[in-house]
């Protein structure tokens, strides 16, 4: 093979330019609607035939364009929006290239009606299927109006590998409702085959989400936000009782442009943490905005990549903000009875009674209660730093009994009657155990359920974090050392692990044929049981670690909560069960376990109520 080298015949090299540009209808949609949003477009119409296969039409009533600027649209590399090698530093447009037209035009029946507001005639152009160029005088609509027809019929295997029409549509329609959520400040309408499938007027993003999505999202979503002078986020992600098994749920815009970001993707689902079970994924719509110079969006043709000057501090914000916004709404789901009394009794939940941020009035205790504001605790520090102590049984069956007070104590001669929604919070709510799993506890708006095992899982998961970033290790020495033999595979996996149980609280000594001594343990962990619990951290450590692929601190602070925790069966006192429902709400994230269980519910009086005869 000896051929020469040869400059390629424009119109084919328009041809091979365009695969990168135009690899779908989708692609023209994109591109279309993207260049009316840069004219300044406030209505936007979207017309589609054959699943774009047939023909494709924007028309927007943006700035339009006089007669050399629309000649010039066509060419490839002609564009208005940059000049410099400058501007490619800070793009503030979604078009930049100067590629889509002319690759658009190079690959199907192309015609372009456009008229300024300023000028009586507009320009019309169109390119036929032998890449003939027309030009006319006419009178038009104000703004620009393209009509892309037989896309592909000059490059046939192209065509050939588009999919189906319902695929092909569903693409679109997916790109037509994300630039929508991006733009709720433009009306959009969106035709197929001559019918209205979308029709979304100018409103907020709140109004242009219920259109897009479901009349009901905004009872499944939190609001996001946080403004700062360099990186500023908004949206909204969901609730976790709403997450979901697609993966493809989740939209993030940069400066208005949506993009694919693994970066912001990871730190949202970090910031769920223990909330997700494997397979799931949390629906969110956020919006970033930052300095264009800072990111850089000429990465790939499609403009869906971008690359951020430190990742690392995206990755840390989008975390951290994500984290506080889950934790400043309470998010504890209502339950009711479901059926009539004829009919199988089945418990469902209902949605979040919507709550505003900072909202904390229907919880146990206290009237406006938040994690930066917390009331003065009921009890002593002594009393707190004895929590879950595990007392001598001795002295505990030598103690008198505990006086307990029932519902028959002091019965009322009269019927008390208690108006919905209301309670009196300077008096201290009851606590009930039930059946040593369950505690009880009237709130403003009914009846709250905790599970106690799970509650003191989050509780301890929390501390157990916290000393990891501390790292300041405090150990409850035993009076008597614990040795224990492990198997090789134990003992190498605690002495990989031993800077992390140490800064838990466990104080150990490796010996020789794989002895290990505990000599001192964490004071959440009872004496007596700390060979147990420590056996029980290391093997819930390898299965997570197997199942899961868990960060080390997250992992093992998940397999020392959960083994440590209380268990289902423990009897509590009134000063214990008060601490530790307490202690719980004072955590970060009050409503879920570190592996994704609830811990609270409400069954709200208007139940009770229905259920009493009394609605």
């Amino acid at each position: 093979m000896n051929k020469r080298i040869k400059i390629l015949p424009e119109n084919l090299a328009n041809k091979i330019a365009a695969g990168e540009v135009v690899n779908r209808p989708e692609s023209v949609v994109k591109e279309l609607v993207e260049n009316a949003i840069d004219a300044g477009a406030q209505n936007i119409d979207v017309m589609i035939k054959g699943a774009g296969k047939t023909l494709i039409q924007v028309a927007d009533d943006g700035e339009g364009m006089n007669e050399d600027d629309a000649e010039l649209s066509i060419q490839r590399h002609a564009t208005s929006k940059i000049e410099t090698i400058d501007d490619l530093e800070a793009i503030g447009t979604f078009g930049f290239r100067g590629e889509a037209l002319a690759s658009i035009a190079a690959v199907s029946i192309f015609e372009l009606k456009t008229e300024r507001r300023d000028q009586e005639l507009g320009t019309f152009i169109k390119v036929d299927d032998n890449s003939v160029i027309t030009k006319e005088k006419g009178s038009f609509s104000k703004g620009t109006s393209i009509s892309v027809k037989n896309l592909f019929y000059n490059v046939p295997a192209r065509r050939n590998f588009l999919k189906s029409n319902q695929t092909e549509l569903k693409h679109i329609i997916e790109t037509f409702k994300k630039i929508s959520l991006s733009h709720p400040e433009v009306a959009f309408k969106f035709y197929n085959d001559d019918d209205v499938v979308f029709d979304f007027p100018k409103s907020t993003i709140q109004e242009r989400l219920k259109l897009v999505f479901a009349e009901n999202i905004l009872d499944a979503i939190i609001e996001v936000k946080e403004i700062t002078d360099y990186i500023s986020l908004s949206g909204f992600v969901t609730k976790p009782a709403y997450l979901r098994r697609s993966k493809g749920e989740q939209y993030f815009f940069l400066n208005k442009r949506y993009v694919q970001s693994k970066i912001v993707n990871h730190a949202v689902f970090t910031a769920f943490e223990n909330v997700l079970e494997k397979g799931d994924y949390p629906f969110f719509v956020l919006f970033m905005t930052i300095d264009q110079k800072k990111v850089d969006v000429n990465v790939h043709p499609s403009k869906l990549e971008v690359k951020f000057d430190d990742e690392k501090e995206i990755y840390s914000f989008v975390q951290a903000v994500i984290k506080k916004t889950i934790g400043s709404f309470d998010l504890v789901p209502s339950i009711t009875f479901n059926g009539t009394p004829a009919e199988k009794e089945s418990l469902r939940f209902q949605n979040f009674t919507q709550t505003d941020r900072n909202d904390f009035t229907d919880r146990p205790f206290s009237s406006q209660q938040n994690n930066q504001q917390r009331r003065p605790s009921i009890l002593s520090e002594d009393e707190v730093d004895r929590l879950f102590d595990d007392l001598n049984r001795e002295i505990k069956s030598a103690a008198p009994d505990t006086q307990v007070t029932t519902p028959f104590d002091e019965r009322q001669t009269t019927e008390v009657y208690h108006e919905s929604g209301t309670m009196q919070h300077t008096e201290t709510p009851f606590l009930v155990l039930l059946h040593n799993k369950y505690i009880l506890t009237q709130i403003k708006s009914g009846l709250m359920i905790i599970d106690s095992h799970v509650a003191h899982e989050r509780i301890l998961y929390e501390l157990a974090m916290q000393s990891f970033e501390a790292n300041i290790p405090f150990a409850q020495h035993l009076l008597f050392p614990q040795k224990v033999n492990l198997d090789p595979a134990d003992y190498q996996l605690a002495k990989e692990l031993e800077p992390y149980l140490t800064n838990l609280g466990f104080e150990l000594k490796f010996q020789a044929k794989n002895v290990l001594v505990i000599v001192g343990i964490p004071s959440d962990v009872k004496v007596e049981h700390e060979v147990e619990t420590l056996l029980d951290i290391l093997h819930e450590y390898r299965k997570n670690e197997q199942h899961n692929q868990l960060e080390i601190r997250d992992n093992l602070a998940k397999s020392y909560s959960c083994k440590a925790a209380i268990k289902a069966g423990d009897k509590l006192t009134e000063n214990e069960l008060r601490i530790l429902v307490d202690k719980l709400f004072a955590t970060s994230m009050p409503y879920v376990c570190p592996h994704g269980r609830p811990i609270v519910i409400k069954i709200p009086l208007e139940e009770f109520d229905k259920r009493f005869g009394r609605t």
